[in-house]
This record gives structure tokens, C-alpha cells and sequence, in this order.
């Protein structure tokens, strides 16, 4: 123990090691031990503390006990806690402690701004989306299972984990009230005062039927089990986390996307989001009478990523997909699918545990990926997609070769073939009311020929019944049955009458069609086409659904009961494919023209589910138009790509500067503030030390690899660093450069710092 150590808890501290109550301790842990565990659970999130527990012991020697888990536990907790304080004070020391400065800091490509660089549409692009995997079980005393309703609410009956107030450090995490205030329970004092804008009322479009996440009444309910039933996650188009939300004791309801985007456009201002069913929910954000009008002044743009987009319809991808959405580039907008996939190891060692302590592995680990995994691959994704860019450039001379192969004179024609297909599209989504009532007149007459026909043959069932005949008592249930069969007969074509009457007053008819007249012929046939549709939608949803069940039951960390429960799914969803398969065929081939047959090996194999759009038959013949031709239709989409690839490379040659420039100002920052802080307080200076050192490891491979990326054929941009806007950072990180070029100082401190730390380290 040191001399000036009062407490035992102290003087354990300064020798390395974290006692595991305040008082009187009689355990502690290595400092070593649960540094090794931090870590190590950061690059593997299923280690759990019992079995690096039971490795513990098994190195020393000693057989494991329940208790020796919870002791680990409060001086693991002790020692992250301690950790966050020095972290507190250093970015207290350096400026860095005001709000959002996190958030406003995230990802220097997209955020660090220079002066004199080119506007770039949608300047910040974000991607958002729920995932259930790390929802967590409702814990509760023993008590709580023998107490009545009335007596479970007291506060004697909560559990100690129920009991922990304590809050996870960091800002990651947007609070319950602020999501909460976004709720339909606090949506109705919200909107007072507030009349709902008309223009921004958008039709529907159909994609609500084909995602259940749209459907508030179904994701409502969630299993009563759980309390948190995942999170809802932001990040930036380069992976870096913006904020996350718990998703408490509901599915993914519409006021996480809320709360999210209210919180960006607060901190941002302008710029667009992706999400999977982003085509709703930019309208819920535009017809909302409060975020609204912030999100049409800041100019916010709702999009659907690349992979999620198949599953919409073709109208829908025309409009929210990112291949046709000026400024957006080569951007997917499906981060957080990757993400997802490595959070979701997490699970295991969340599932169970309190709501500090979820909360707690969940933060940590967003820390951890965004320095050491996000960060240390920034250049690797920039150089990467600089060079997808320049690939799909090389293929502007194919384009050229094939419009002068179809006869196409310039590339406006692309444009328009766009709008065209848009205005084609728009007209399916509803019939005209005239057709619809034609159809409507249509059915009703068959419906009343097949009533009248049923009625005859009752009639006639009923006449050859004698009274007469010795069997007559005997047949007297018969005779019951035919008069009531008569009686239902005559009620129903009443009824169609009535209907029909109706019917040919609306549409003004004159004589009543009969088979073989053209009124009737021409009715037949959009009844036809109608079956044939609503045939192709059934099938159409699904595969859907089938190809994204395929994808989760072949998605890494899927286990086997899920598996399992999934194959059974695929089964039943197999069977239902036939059998629209089989609705379609027969659709098909009543119609006027009969359409092909398709197979099961033919549906199986679809790539793309916008192809069964092209399948419709419409009231416009397009059968000659380009855009409905597949070599017009490829080029198109061609044309569209080199587009988003322009945009990708401006949108590059203004973030690798930011890149550059933040690494050599973070630097100089850091060493300038080291050296000032040190003659003060050296402990705190070597802290600093670390700081800069945690994101600097990385920063020589940076620039080699941008360096690589220079020397591609077709490189247009810079690897020179330029001049932070002041505006950006409050010249926080603005520093005289003749004083931070001092290396030998700068030589002096680093060796300082290592004598310090030598000298605090009695292990050394």
C-alpha cells in the first residue's frame, strides 16, 4: 500500500487490482485479468463472464463457485465505470464534452468539413433499420410468481436487477421519453394545433401489404416474455454508429424512425435515409403535422435500400430506389444488414441480463466497433468504392455501342422512357371507375343467368313430385328440402335483380347485355385480365417471402431450433406456390391472348422479383414500347448506373480530402494539447496520449492505401490535405502548425509518457 492511501479499496486500486465491494474487501480481481476479458469479449460478444469465470479457476486451480461470477461482475462493472471517468475528464480537457459533439464527430468523410470543397446533393446519407436479436427477458423476483395482480406492482415484489437505476455512459443511446413522445398515446396532444398538410398525403402504393413492419396492428404486439425486444440503429453510408434505440415490449413501430430522424435533422439538417420500407414511411414523415414541416425545410429525402428494394413493386422502386434518386450515388443504403450480422453474437450474453448491464455490452460495443473496426477500415471502403466507380465508367463505351444498336439518338431518351414508365405505372394502380362498374354489371349478370338457371332446375325438381304416389308421405323430407332450396333460389335472383337494376341506371344502359354482344365481350375480357393480376400479385408475395426466409435460414448465427422452425415454414410456403402457380396457369390461359404457362423451376428461380411486373397485361399495349423491351430495359438501367457512378466519384473526391485532412489535424490537436496539458498534470497528459493513440495506429495504413488509390487509372481527385472549415469545430482542432511540427518535442513528451507509465505500473 501506498502511504497516502486512506482506504483499503484505494490502495488495492493503485496496486493493480479491483476490489469487489467498498468496504472491508476479501476478493479482488487483477486489473490484467479484467482488461483481458474487455477485450476479449469486444472481438468475441458470446463470451459470457461465467465461463472466462471458470477459465479462471481452472487456471488456478480451484473449483468454480456460483458466487465467484458475481464478484467478477461488480469489479468488472467497477473497472468500466473507472475507464469511462478518465475518458470523461479527457474529452472534458480537450473540448470535447458538449452535446452531440459525438454525434456531430462521427465519421470525419462525411462530417469534417473543408472550406472551398463542392456541394454535393443529399451531403449526408444515413441508413436505419430494427433488429430483434438482442431483446432481453423480463426478469422477476421469486415473489413475483406466488402475489396476486394486485400485490405484483409493489415495489417489495421487483427484483434487484428491476431496482437498477443506473444508465450506461456515452450518447449512443436516444432516451425512452424521446422516442416515446413520438407513440400514438403521445401523438394526439402532440398533433393539436397542427392541421395535417393535404399535398403530402400521398396514394398508397401497395408495399404496406407486402412488409408486416408497416403494419402497426401486428407488430404491436410483442411476446409478453420479453421487455426490450431489440434495438433500432442509425448509422452513417460509411458504417459509423449515429444513435441507437431500444425497441421496449413492441415490434418496429413507426415512432423509432421518429424519434431517429427528429434527432438528426435537429443535430444535421439536410440529408437522406434508407430504410426498408422507406417508401411508407417518408409519407408518415411528410404527413406528420410536427416533424413534417422540419423534415420538407431541411430538405430530408426517405429511401429504400438496394437489396430491401426488390421487394417492393416496381412504381415503388421507380420513385425510392437509390439507382433512380438523383445525388445518392452508388450508395446500397443496407449498412445496417452488416452490422447486424456481427452485433447479433451479442445475444447470447444479453438475453438474460439486466437492463444496466444490456445496455451497458451494447454500448461498449458500439465504442469498440466504431474505433477499432469501422475506423480501421475507412480508407479500405473508400478506395473500395472509388474503384466500383471507375469499373462501372469503363462501361460507358458498351452503352454508346448499344443505343446506336436500338436506335436510340441521345441519352435523354432514358429520361424519358423513366417517366414514361412511371406514368404508366401510376395508371395500373387503380381501374377506372367506369371499368370497374362495367366489370361490377358484368359479374352481376352471369351471377343472375347461373341464378336463374339454379331456379329452373328447382322448379322442375319440384313439378315431377306427385302427391298422388304411394311413396309421397315417405319422400315429404325431399319435398322440404326442394321448397326451401326454391325459396333461396327466388330470394337470391330478387336480390341480383335489384343489384342489376341499380347497376344500369349508374351506367345509363339502355338494353341489358346479352351473351355475344360486345358490351358483354369487352367486359369479359378486363374480368379476365383482373383474375390474371390479382393472380400474378398472390404469386408475386410469395416468393417474397420465401426468398427472404431462404436468406435467414442461411444467415450466420441462425441456430438450429430456428432452422428448423423455418424449413417447416419454406414447406408450407412451397405447397402455397404450387397452388398459385396453378391459379395463375389457369388465369392465364382464359385470357383473350393466353399468356404462358410458368413452372415451378421457372418461379424457383427468379433473380429479380421486379421481373413478374413485366408479366402484367395492361389496358395500353407496350409490347412495342422501349423501355418494356429487355435490351432497352438493360440499357436504361445502365445509363442510370453511370449516372450514380459520377455522383459516387464527386461525392469520393470531396470525403477523401475530409479523410486526409482530419487525420493530420486530429493529430496535430491531440499532441498540442498533450504537451500543455503535461506540465499540469502528467497522468492526465498520458491519458490524452492514449487517446490519440487509439485512432492513430491506423492512420499510416490510411495513407498507404489512399496513396494506392492515387495511382488508379482514373483517378480524379486529391490525397492533399486542405483547410478545416472554422465553422465546423469552433477551431478546436485548428492549431499553429510550425508549433506541432516540432518532432523533437513532440520525441521528448512520447518518452516522458513512457516513464510515467512505467513508474505507475508496479508490475513493470
Amino acid at each position: 500500500m501506498f502511504a497516502r492511501d486512506h482506504f483499503v479499496a484505494s490502495g488495492l486500486v493503485n496496486l493493480g487490482l479491483i476490489p469487489c465491494s467498498p468496504f472491508s474487501p476479501t476478493v479482488a480481481i487483477t486489473v490484467r485479468a479484467l482488461e483481458v476479458f474487455r477485450v476479449t469479449r469486444l472481438r468475441c460478444p458470446r463470451l459470457g463472464i461465467q465461463p472466462y469465470v471458470r477459465a479462471l479457476c481452472d487456471i488456478h486451480g480451484v473449483p468454480f463457485r456460483s458466487y465467484l461470477s458475481t464478484q467478477f461482475s461488480i469489479a468488472f462493472d467497477v473497472y468500466l465505470a473507472t475507464l469511462a471517468e478518465v475518458d470523461r475528464r479527457v474529452l472534458r480537457t480537450l473540448g470535447r464534452d458538449t452535446p452531440n459533439w459525438r454525434l456531430k464527430n462521427a465519421c470525419p468523410a462525411c462530417l469534417y468539413k473543408l472550406e472551398g470543397e463542392d456541394d454535393i446533393p443529399l451531403p449526408f446519407l444515413t441508413t436505419m433499420d430494427g433488429n430483434n436479436s438482442l431483446r432481453r427477458f423480463q426478469q422477476m423476483s421469486r415473489q413475483d410468481d406466488n402475489r396476486g395482480e394486485e400485490d405484483a406492482g409493489s415495489p417489495s415484489s421487483k427484483s434487484k436487477a428491476r431496482q437498477d437505476t443506473r444508465e450506461a455512459v456515452g450518447d449512443y443511446y436516444l432516451s425512452r421519453d424521446a422516442v416515446d413522445k413520438w407513440a400514438k398515446e403521445g401523438l394526439d396532444d402532440l398533433m393539436k394545433g397542427f392541421p395535417t398538410d393535404p399535398a403530402w398525403v400521398e396514394e398508397d402504393d401497395g408495399c404496406n401489404e407486402r412488409w408486416s413492419n408497416m403494419r402497426d396492428e401486428i407488430t404491436s404486439h410483442a411476446l409478453s416474455m420479453y421487455d426490450e425486444t431489440g434495438i433500432f440503429l442509425s448509422l452513417c453510408r460509411h458504417s459509423f454508429v449515429m444513435v441507437v434505440a431500444d425497441m421496449v415490449q413492441s415490434g418496429e413501430l413507426g415512432k423509432y424512425g421518429f424519434a431517429v430522424v427528429d434527432h438528426l435533422l435537429n443535430v444535421f439538417g439536410e440529408h437522406g435515409a434508407g430504410y426498408d420500407i422507406g417508401c411508407e414511411f417518408g409519407k408518415r414523415v411528410n404527413a406528420h403535422p410536427v416533424l413534417g414541416p422540419a423534415a420538407r425545410r431541411h430538405r430530408f429525402r426517405s429511401l429504400v435500400g438496394a437489396f430491401h428494394g426488390h421487394a417492393h413493386n416496381r412504381r415503388c422502386q421507380l420513385c425510392n430506389l437509390a439507382t433512380y434518386v438523383t445525388g445518392v450515388g452508388l450508395e446500397d443504403l443496407e449498412e445496417c444488414e452488416s452490422f447486424f450480422s456481427k452485433s447479433n453474437a451479442l445475444a447470447s450474453s444479453t438475453r438474460y441480463a439486466t437492463v444496466f448491464h444490456r445496455k451497458q455490452a451494447i454500448t461498449t460495443y458500439l465504442q469498440h466497433t466504431d474505433t477499432y473496426d469501422t475506423y480501421q477500415g475507412l480508407s479500405s471502403l473508400l478506395a473500395a468504392k472509388y474503384k466500383r466507380a471507375l469499373e462501372l465508367k469503363r462501361g460507358a463505351r458498351t452503352l454508346r455501342e448499344t443505343m446506336i444498336r436500338l436506335g436510340i439518338p441521345d441519352a435523354k431518351t432514358f429520361e424519358d422512357w423513366l417517366a414514361a414508365e412511371k406514368a404508366f405505372l401510376a395508371g395500373l394502380q387503380r381501374e377506372p371507375p367506369e371499368e370497374t362498374l362495367q366489370m361490377e354489371y358484368y359479374q352481376k349478370l352471369v351471377n343472375l343467368r347461373a341464378a336463374e338457371s339454379k331456379l329452373r332446375v328447382i322448379r322442375d325438381a319440384v313439378a315431377l313430385e306427385d302427391p298422388s304416389s304411394a311413396n309421397y308421405e315417405q319422400n315429404a323430407a325431399t319435398t322440404r328440402r326442394l321448397e326451401t332450396q326454391r325459396r333461396q333460389a327466388i330470394e337470391l335472383r330478387d336480390n341480383l335483380v335489384v343489384a342489376v337494376h341499380e347497376l344500369e341506371v349508374r351506367l345509363d344502359v339502355a338494353e341489358r347485355w346479352q351473351p355475344g354482344s360486345d358490351e358483354w365481350s369487352e367486359a369479359a375480357v378486363m374480368v379476365a385480365q383482373r383474375r390474371y393480376q390479382r393472380a400474378l400479385d398472390h404469386l408475386h408475395g410469395l416468393v417474397i417471402a420465401r426468398l427472404f426466409e431462404l436468406t435467414k435460414c442461411n444467415m450466420s448465427g441462425t441456430g438450429y431450433k430456428m432452422r428448423k422452425h423455418i424449413a417447416k415454414a419454406l414447406q408450407v410456403r412451397s405447397r402455397a406456390i404450387k397452388a398459385a402457380i396453378e391459379q395463375y396457369n389457369a388465369a392465364a390461359v382464359a385470357l383473350t391472348v393466353p399468356r404462358e404457362r410458368l413452372t415451378w423451376e421457372e418461379v424457383v428461380d427468379y433473380t429479380f422479383l421486379s421481373d413478374f411486373d413485366l408479366l402484367r397485361l395492361a389496358r395500353t399495349d407496350i409490347v412495342s414500347e422501349g423501355w418494356a423491351q429487355p435490351a432497352g430495359r438493360e440499357a436504361m438501367d445502365q445509363y442510370f448506373k453511370l449516372l450514380r457512378a459520377d455522383e459516387e466519384i464527386r461525392r469520393l473526391n470531396v470525403e477523401i480530402p475530409r479523410f486526409v485532412t482530419y487525420m493530420r489535424d486530429e493529430e496535430r490537436f491531440l499532441r498540442r494539447e498533450a504537451r500543455r496539458i503535461f506540465a499540469e498534470d502528467p497522468a492526465l497528459a498520458h491519458q490524452v496520449t492514449l487517446y490519440r493513440m487509439r485512432q492513430e495506429r491506423f492512420n499510416e495504413g490510411h495513407r498507404y492505401r489512399l496513396a494506392g488509390l492515387s495511382k488508379t487509372p482514373g483517378f480524379s481527385g486529391s490525397i492533399l490535405p486542405g483547410v478545416a472549415d472554422p465553422g465546423m469545430f469552433d477551431g478546436a482542432m485548428l492549431g499553429d502548425e510550425d508549433e506541432d511540427d516540432d518532432e523533437d518535442e513532440a520525441d521528448t513528451l512520447e518518452a516522458a509518457v513512457t516513464v510515467l507509465r512505467i513508474s505507475a505500473d508496479p508490475s513493470m
